[in-house]
């Protein structure tokens, strides 16, 4: 009865798993999508390495993809209020990520 009383509200009961809850560190997410999904790949990339792994894998309706934009903007929004601007790598003068992931580069 409480379930569905706080379901009437508004509110959802949501467990985390004690391994979830660990959580997987990520210094890249590359993102694609089609016409009905959005799929963001979480990796982890390790300096020097030839392999980058993926850590984990979510598939968003683009509705989803979109309500997670605006929640992650409000989100950098509100810690940039308490903790300074968050340098992107392009303003802080950092060498470019690399895009080939530790292989060979392509040559014409």
């Amino acid at each position: 009865m409480a379930e569905e009383k706080d379901l009437k509200q508004g509110q959802i009961n949501i467990e985390l798993s004690e391994d979830v809850a660990q959580g997987e560190y990520s210094n890249l997410a590359i993102i694609t999508h089609s016409t009905a999904e959005f799929i963001v790949d979480f990796v982890s990339m390790m300096p020097g390495a030839p392999k980058a792994k993926v850590k984990s894998r979510i598939i968003l309706t683009p509705q989803h993809a979109k309500r997670l934009l605006k929640a992650l903007n409000e989100n950098v929004r509100k810690f940039e209020s308490q903790h300074g601007e968050i340098a992107d790598v392009e303003q802080s003068g950092a060498a470019p990520f690399p895009m080939n992931f530790g292989g060979p580069a392509g040559e014409a």
